[in-house]
Order: structure tokens, then C-alpha cells, then sequence
């Protein structure tokens, strides 16, 4: 500190400024004795008689937000005990897959006529994985495929940025962004393991290409004492999953050109190729519904349950349904059923009279 203005401090006061940006102790009393939680605390003003000082919390990194994991993890202690399934008469697979959810997206009905945050993102999660286990209800399930990732989170830095560095509209914090999705995530297979063995398959994807992978990870640690769920979270961008004679492929879309996934299918998975007769690709990123065969292969867009931003508003890109969806796989006959929960959305449009 310049002489100028350490002459005009005490000792007293000095010692108290340097307290107070290392340790925060003024705040944690001054929290303790109003029943405010420190955590909430963002930033603070604190006067004395000589200083008015502004003082913000450092932000957290991630190695902040890794250390908070393992410690919930530790003391939640997840033993999930083995669960025995009654044996079907018949196998299917159940595909379930929430894609480009963005949470951390912020969408203003003022601009877009949409709302969107993360409280409506977990709420779509929910309701749209629960309407598919209601729609599969008649189908004897013996085996679960969970695809995650897609865009799970909106942006990937602290700046509010994707990987690449192009600027999102965010309603959170990264690591608040995290922290909801890992919960959400976590819900969602601890409802599927009830119904069949699980498989978590994960996409990386543009928006969140390192958080995403460290949220997939955390997932597989959260259960790696789970008989009941297995994962496939490696950084491939490619995965490829063989139930029976269905060979599926999943990818986040904006890679590998569409026309060229069957071939790269038959190369990357040429077992799986070789003793599958029903090929799936499973696409994301365009936020819409597009499918086509191309040979044995049936290579189709996912649609998107996030809302609206400003930038797809401006550009157009708007009004095609929001959803979450679903399949449902015969060991021998292949894909027998397509099963989407459509969101109903209220569009609000602003009407100016003279």
C-alpha cells in the first residue's frame, strides 16, 4: 500500500481491511447474528468510522466446485443396493433421451414470447422423462438407454461463453448451471434404475465440450457402486450402444456430416455392424425434427426442450415443437414405437394499438 495512504489508516484499521479480504470474518458475524446464510452473500459494502469499503467474493473455479462434489459425495455415501428385476416375456429397450436442455439458458417472453430458465428446464426434464415412462407402460422393459449431454449445459466458462467463446444469454452462474444438472441427472437415474438396468450414454457437444465431460464423469463416480447402471462417458464423439439386433449410434450432430454416419457406424462398430439387422443414428445440436434412411441406417435429429433465445428469435429459427422423446426397441423387430412428450407452449405475442 502507497505511504500516502497507509499514514492516514491506523494499525487497527489496517489489520481490520486485511481481515476482512482474507477472511471475510465481519460478514460471517454480522450473517451469523441476521440467520443469512454466507453462501448467498455475493458481494457487500462494509463501513467503519474511517473506511467505506466495497468487497466482492472471490468466484469460485472449478477445482472449487470439484472439491464440493467429492465432499457431498462423501457424506452422502451413495450404496445403492442391487435391485432384482422380475423377469420379462418379452425384451425391449427403452431410449430416453433429453436433448440440448441448455440449462443456464435465458429466454425473456418481452423479446422472444417465451420464458425460459433453469427452474422450467429441471421441471421439462422431469415432466418429459416421466411422460415417456408413462407412454412405455404396456412395453415389458429389461434394459434402459440413457443418452445424455447434447448441451446439457448452456455455456462453458465463466464468461458466460460456449467452448468456442461465442457469447450465451445466462440466467446462472457456470457453477450453479453444474451443481442443477449433476441433481437433475442424478434424479433421472435414480427413477430408470427402478424400472430396468441402465445404461448412460454421453454426447459432447459444442456449448459445454469441457463442462459437459466433467459432469458425465462426476455421474459415473456418483454411481460407480451401482450394480444396477453402467456408463460409456468417454470424449469420443461417437458411441455406439447393441441391443440385440439393434445397433445404436448416438452423436451430438455437429461434427461428421449426416450422409456420412452409416459408413463411419459400419467402420467404428464393425461387430456390432456384422450382427445388427436395425441401425440407429441418434442426432442433436439443430434443435429439430429431421430423419431419413440411408441404406440400413435410420439417421434422425432429436428435437429440443429448451426455450427461445434472443439469437434464434432474430434469425427465425423458432416455433418448431418443444419435446422430449423417446423409442422403444424389440430384441428381434427393431424400433416399434416413437414416444414424445410434446411441451405445450404459450407463445406471447406484444400487439400495439395507435
Amino acid at each position: 500500500m502507497p505511504k500516502q495512504f497507509r499514514s492516514r489508516l491506523s494499525l487497527d484499521e489496517f489489520e481490520l481491511i486485511k481481515e476482512i479480504r482474507s477472511n471475510h470474518k465481519a460478514l460471517l458475524k454480522d450473517c451469523e447474528e441476521n440467520g443469512i446464510p454466507i453462501t448467498d452473500v455475493k458481494h457487500y459494502w462494509h463501513k467503519s468510522k474511517h473506511i467505506s469499503m466495497f468487497v466482492k467474493n472471490k468466484d469460485k473455479n472449478y477445482l472449487d466446485v470439484r472439491d464440493e462434489v467429492i465432499e457431498e459425495m462423501k457424506q452422502y455415501a451413495p450404496q445403492y443396493p442391487e435391485i432384482i428385476y422380475e423377469k420379462n416375456k418379452d425384451s425391449h429397450l427403452l431410449v430416453i433421451d433429453p436433448a440440448d436442455i441448455h440449462i443456464g439458458k435465458l429466454c425473456k417472453a418481452v423479446e422472444t414470447g417465451e420464458e425460459y430458465n433453469d427452474q422450467i428446464a429441471v421441471q421439462r426434464i422431469r415432466e418429459g422423462v416421466n411422460g415417456i415412462l408413462n407412454k412405455a407402460k404396456g412395453f415389458d422393459i429389461d434394459k434402459i438407454l440413457l443418452i445424455i449431454g447434447n448441451d446439457i449445459l448452456h455455456v462453458d466458462t465463466p464468461r458466460s461463453t460456449t467452448t468456442a467463446g461465442t457469447y450465451q444469454d445466462s440466467c446462472l452462474m457456470w457453477y450453479d448451471a453444474f451443481t442443477i444438472a449433476k441433481q437433475i441427472y442424478v434424479e433421472v437415474i435414480e427413477t430408470l434404475m427402478q424400472i430396468a438396468p441402465v445404461h448412460v450414454q454421453y454426447d459432447p457437444s459444442n456449448h459445454d465440450y469441457t463442462n459437459g465431460f466433467f459432469l458425465a464423469d462426476t455421474l459415473f463416480s456418483w454411481f460407480s457402486k451401482c450394480d444396477n447402471v453402467t456408463f460409456n462417458v468417454t470424449p469420443a464423439h461417437r458411441k455406439y450402444f447393441q441391443y440385440y439386433s439393434n445397433l445404436i449410434g448416438t452423436t451430438h450432430g455437429d461434427g461428421a456430416k449426416v450422409q456420412d454416419l452409416p459408413l463411419l457406424m459400419a467402420q467404428e462398430s464393425a461387430q456390432g455392424w456384422s450382427e445388427s439387422k436395425h441401425r440407429y443414428f441418434f442426432t442433436h445440436h439443430i434443435h429439430h425434427k429431421n430423419s431419413k434412411d440411408y441404406g440400413s441406417v435410420c439417421v434422425e435429429s432429436l428435437r429440443s426442450a429448451s426455450g427461445t433465445d434472443g439469437w434464434h428469435h432474430r434469425n427465425g429459427y423458432q416455433h418448431a415443437p418443444k419435446a422430449i422423446e423417446g423409442f422403444i426397441m424389440h430384441k428381434e423387430h427393431g424400433q416399434i414405437a416413437r414416444l414424445t412428450n410434446i411441451f405445450n407452449i404459450t407463445v406471447a405475442v406484444s400487439l400495439f394499438f395507435l
